[in-house]
């Protein structure tokens, strides 16, 4: 993607889990997901939720992820 021109502008990171609680480790991952990204802390989010004990991630057998980035490309893209 920079390669490519792109320029990631923030970072979005929802978690879907029963547990464990992510309070504890939430701006760990914030600065982990920066330092990665090279993106501002500030730009980076990191949030949880539950499944209403619905399915899979409801029996606590898993979890899942949504993450966004949002990237403004500069030029034409190769």
């Amino acid at each position: 993607m920079r390669d490519n021109g792109g320029t990631i502008m923030n970072a979005d990171v929802s978690l879907i889990a029963e547990a464990p609680k992510i309070g504890p480790h939430r701006l760990a991952m914030r600065e982990n997901l920066a330092a990665m990204l090279d993106i501002s802390l500030d730009r980076c989010s990191v949030k949880a939720t539950t499944n209403e004990k619905i399915g899979f991630i409801g029996r606590r057998e898993g979890i899942a992820a949504i993450a966004t980035a949002t990237v403004v490309y500069s030029g034409e893209i190769k």
